[in-house]
């Protein structure tokens, strides 16, 4: 059995998913230790999550700070490996998809430490984005591979990867938001800002293919406009996306588009939970407004969660103004509707723990293949690789 297990966050989106998680693990017997690397270090990004989730304290917070994908991640490997010198880890979990995740699978790999990935299976198939490149070389370093959907599975397997490394657990970021949304509810951020639920939408940016271009960015910020002529929108900007926004000449005032600073946890939960509809290009809020059945808008022309798309509420509609503009319509006529994703129960967490408890022990790689039969069984949905080959 795992006993004492590091689990890694670094950046704003590691923070839901590893909240549970530390629950999870310490309610089976173990005793979890959360390092921080410090990839997000600004209170607003990353403390309040603390606060918000009851996470715990980190064991240690690396302190790397932002820079190049190169300088970051070297500097997460650096202090990591310092740290792990005495940290008597007998297994090292890591989720998502940043910077922090990548380094350091590649530091416990090296050093003989199993290395479990948290959203294993992910796959936009675009290699320009960063996330992309970090996703693949995580998975094809981890022991364990804890995917969030069917989708996940398929992708590893088709990449060859043994089955028996892959474990179908459901969505981490659902057991989160199963866990603050009454809090967040009673928070008065609505109020306070004016809005009214279901009469305003949600607006949220920051991936390099969208901000770091300023023409699309301008052009993004104008189609904005068009769609809040008929419903006004609140856009917390992320820091980085307002320093490209500055730097692009576009004017942070606008009569139907609210920008404000970036939010705490349980106030954008608020925000994106009271929305009539959500624009972004998040990864995480596209599973956020599924789970919680509210339209979503995604700015991307591609995206690493089709089961958003196919099960859940969200709409892949790129840069294009007209589409946006159309589908924004038509999402406000369709309203919320719930989704019903298999394993987004808030119970993933507590599958990733029992796993650990119960299997870690068993040799890696079984069964050596699926017959046709079993993969047939899969693909319709009644189970997980690591189900079937229990069922041998």
């Amino acid at each position: 059995m795992i006993r004492q297990p590091v689990v890694i966050a670094g950046a704003r989106p590691n923070f839901p998913k590893v909240a549970p998680l530390m629950r999870a693990l310490t309610r089976v017997g173990m005793e979890p230790r959360l390092v921080h690397t410090g990839q997000h270090y600004d209170a607003a990004m990353s403390a309040s999550f603390f606060e918000s989730l009851d996470i715990p304290e980190p064991a240690a917070n690396l302190g790397v700070g932002s820079g190049t994908h190169a300088t970051q991640t070297a500097a997460v490997m650096v202090a990591l490996e310092s740290w792990l010198e005495s940290a008597g880890a007998d297994a090292l979990l890591v989720v998502g998809d940043v910077n922090s995740t990548v380094a350091c699978a590649l530091v416990a790999a090296k050093a003989g430490i199993p290395v479990g990935h948290v959203e294993a299976g992910l796959r936009s198939f675009d290699r320009t984005m960063p996330e992309e490149i970090n996703r693949v070389v995580v998975d094809a370093l981890s022991t364990w591979l804890f995917t969030p959907s069917a989708d996940g599975d398929e992708n590893l397997l088709a990449e060859g990867v043994e089955p028996g490394r892959i474990h179908l657990v459901g969505n981490v970021m659902v057991d989160s938001l199963h866990y603050a949304l009454p809090e967040a509810r009673k928070r008065t951020i609505l109020n306070d800002l004016g809005l009214v639920r279901d009469r305003f939408g949600l607006v949220t940016l920051h991936r390099p293919a969208l901000v770091d271009n300023p023409e699309r960015l301008s052009q993004i910020i104008c189609t904005l406009e068009e769609v809040a002529q008929r419903l006004p929108l609140v856009f917390p900007v992320h820091p980085r996306t307002r320093q490209m926004l500055q730097r692009s000449g576009v004017a942070l005032e606008s009569a139907s588009i609210r920008f404000i600073e970036p939010l705490g946890y349980l106030d954008f939960l608020a925000l994106e939970e009271g929305a009539s509809l959500v624009l972004t290009d998040s990864g995480g809020v596209q599973e956020e407004t599924s789970a919680i059945g509210v339209p979503c808008l995604t700015l991307r022309d591609n995206t690493e969660r089709p089961v958003t798309i196919t099960q859940g509420t969200n709409t892949l509609v790129g840069f294009d103004r007209k589409l946006i503009v159309s589908q924004s319509q038509l999402a406000l006529e369709r309203g919320r509707r719930p989704s019903n994703i298999p394993l987004w129960d808030g119970n993933a967490c507590e599958r990733i723990a029992e796993i650990l408890r119960t299997r870690a022990n068993l040799p890696l790689f079984l069964p050596p293949a699926l017959t046709t039969a079993d993969s047939a069984e899969f693909r319709a949905g009644r189970g997980s690789v690591t189900t079937l080959a229990a069922n041998r």
